[in-house]
This record gives C-alpha cells, structure tokens and sequence, in this order.
C-alpha cells in the first residue's frame, strides 16, 4: 500500500493525493505522522521545523523511495515570511508546533504564552485568508480542572462521570488563579481554538482542532543530558525513563496522586489520519484523542514503569523505587495541576468510528524497550566518571 493506490475514504470514496504543510514536523507527534504518510498514504509534506533530528531518517537523499513526497524547510514560525508562502502550496496545514512542557509554563510563561498563541495566529490568519484547510492540535490542558475537583474529597458526586469525564462540547474549562503560572500553557492553547472557532463561524475557515490526551511512546521528549540539556525537565514519561536508565528513584511531584490517561502514539496517529483523509466528517469538529481505558495515578504509572523497565532491561528493580517531592520544589513556585483528565470517546468515535487498540502495559513495554535500546549505552557512559591520567 505505499503508493496509496485504492485507498478509499470512510464514506466508500477514492482519496486523492493532498499536500500537507506539517507545522512541527520533526517533533515527537511529526515525525511519527510523518512516517505513517509517507509509508501508507500517496500525500506529500512539506515538512516545516528549527530542528529535524527526529525525521533524518525519513529525510535520507536517494536512498527511499518517497524522496519525492516529502521536502524539509528549516524555518522558525514566529519570523519567515516563507510561511504563508508554503501554506499556500498546500491544501490542508497541520500546526503542530507549541511549548507544551509543564516545567516550561510556571518559568517560562511568556515564551509559553507566545508561543501557543501569537505565533499560532498567523498560520490560522493564512489559512483563513486562502481558504486552506487547518488541523491545528491543541491540548486536554484546555479543560483544566474537573468540576468534581472542587467538592469535597468525600463527596459521593467526585465519582459520578458527569464531574469529571471531559466533553468536548460541555465541559467547561476551568483554570486556577492567575498567580498560578501553570495555567499559561492552557489559556493561550484555549484561547487559540477560540480564534479557530471563530474564523470558521465567521469566515468560513474549514478546521479540525484535536486535544491530544497524554500521547506516548517512542522519540517522545528528550533524555537530560544525552540528546536534551541536563537540566531539562521533559514530561512525566520521559523524566520517569531518565530516573530509570539512570537508575534513581522516580519522583512523584505532591504524591503522585493526579490521574491521567496514557495512549499509544500510534493509535492516536491513526486517528489523525482518519481525519485527514475524511475532511467531510472531520471538519467543524473538536476531538478528544486519548484512551479512557488506560487510566492510572502518576504514582501508578511510576510503579508500571519500574516493572516493565526491570524485564525489557534485565537489571533488576532499583531498592527505593520512588521518592516524594513537592511541586514547588519540582517545578518552582506557581505551579497547579489538573486532577483527573478523562476523555469522552463519543464524538471521535461517532464521526470517524475510532477507538484506541493499545493496553499501557502493552505501550509502556514497547517505549522503555526503545528507551532502553537508545539511551542505555549513552547514559552508562556519561555517568561513568573519567579516570584521571
């Protein structure tokens, strides 16, 4: 199927070769949409980042047979007039680019805040402008907290679903005071849609905003120190595989009590290509992209990944397995959390009939077996100390 010859859309119709303007392409969720384009569907990208480490091997001169499908620019959205340039080639643009680490938010919220919402504005402004169709991803973080949060820690209501299963048309979304820096990265991501919204409401623009609910596994992130600076905080699944090739105690920021859903990223690649290539019943639309069944506590999720770790590495599990650490000495002061992110399936399921496939058992045992392989030589020997001569 790699040249995409017969492949039809949800509704029985032939699907025809699109370009793609993919917005941070060489980030985790690029280059995994990158690969599934490129290997199963007949689509060109225009590949637009700063870096392409993650897509060099898609990015090989001469040697695979999509050379012609896919073409990286270099270029930093917030100053290339290239941008509407390439947006305009196109037919359909994914804006994937944002800071979208929580360490980021609390100490650096104005880049935070820039970033996913005045740099995304001109690439809605080109679409708009040229009647370009526009997946722009934003995140669970727009929910907030649940309205379950705010009642009694006994109250029988925190177990009803209605105060705490996120909605993509009835959910509010709920932030913590302004003081609370956290919240940067989620109002400007809310804000964003907002804008999205409206531009199709008032101008027509076709779009499709996705939330992406804790998307892991392979190339996610970065590892402190090996292919990111060491005194990086990258997000939870790869702060957990840095203490574990490392061998220290996972730390468990006030307990380790949020819940959170974890999803396998090529689920959820599947998902993104469904709606690609079914524009008719993606457009207009939010999806919640996550799978409910894999809910855990962070403080779970440590304890999962100790164990798959322990059996895809053979070296057995270290004594004290975790430790307790305070937000505000993890993150700095300022710093808040949402308590539950559960996602409802039912509008993704109905307009395009997806339902996520991976176990975490299942997605956590393939990313650590990648963590393993990739960084377990590279952090031996920069822990290993230099013998003096």
């Amino acid at each position: 199927m790699a040249n995409g010859a017969g492949r039809v859309d949800l509704d029985g119709r032939a699907i025809k070769p699109i370009t793609i303007c993919m917005i941070g392409a060489g980030g985790f969720i690029g280059s995994h949409l990158c690969e599934k384009l490129l290997t199963e569907t007949p689509h060109k990208v225009l590949a637009l980042d700063v870096y392409n480490d993650k897509i060099k091997h898609l990015l090989e001169p001469d040697t695979v047979e999509w050379k012609d499908r896919i073409q990286f620019h270099r270029i930093n959205i917030k100053h290339d007039s290239r941008l509407e340039g390439l947006v305009k080639m196109a037919d359909l643009t994914i804006n994937l680019a944002a800071i979208c680490t929580p360490a980021d938010y609390n100490t650096r919220p104005l880049d935070t805040i820039y970033s996913n919402f005045i740099d995304a504005l001109p690439v809605v402004k080109y679409c708009s402008e040229n009647n370009k169709r526009l997946i722009h991803f934003s995140t669970c973080e727009v929910y907030g907290k649940t309205i379950g949060s705010y009642l009694p820690k006994d109250h029988p209501l925190r177990q009803d679903p209605s105060f705490y299963v996120l909605k993509e048309d009835v959910s509010p979304c709920i932030f913590g005071s302004i003081e609370k820096q956290r919240w940067s990265y989620a109002c400007a991501k809310q804000l964003i849609e907002r804008l999205v919204y409206a531009e199709g409401a008032e101008n027509g623009l076709e779009f499709t905003i996705v939330r992406p609910f804790n998307w892991i596994g392979p190339r996610m992130d970065f590892i402190p120190g090996i292919d990111g600076p060491s005194e990086g905080v990258p997000r939870v699944l790869a702060c957990f595989s840095n203490n574990l090739l490392r061998r220290e105690p996972l730390k468990l920021v006030d307990g380790g009590e949020s819940q959170r859903t974890f999803i396998y990223i090529k689920d959820a690649i599947e998902a993104v290509l469904l709606m690609i290539e079914n524009p008719e019943r993606a457009n207009g639309h939010i999806f919640n992209v996550g799978n409910p069944n894999n809910e855990v506590t962070v403080r779970q999720l440590a304890e999962m990944m100790t164990k798959v770790y322990a059996k895809v590495s053979g070296e057995g599990a270290i004594e004290s397995p975790t430790v307790d650490v305070s937000s505000k000495e993890f993150y700095g002061e300022g710093y808040d959390d949402s308590d539950k992110r559960i996602p409802d399936m039912t509008i993704i399921n109905r307009q395009l009939g997806w339902n996520p496939k991976t176990s975490l058992w299942d997605l956590l045992e393939s990313t650590l077996t990648y963590q393993h392989m990739t960084y377990a030589e590279a952090v031996k020997k920069s822990t290993s100390k230099p013998v003096a001569s």
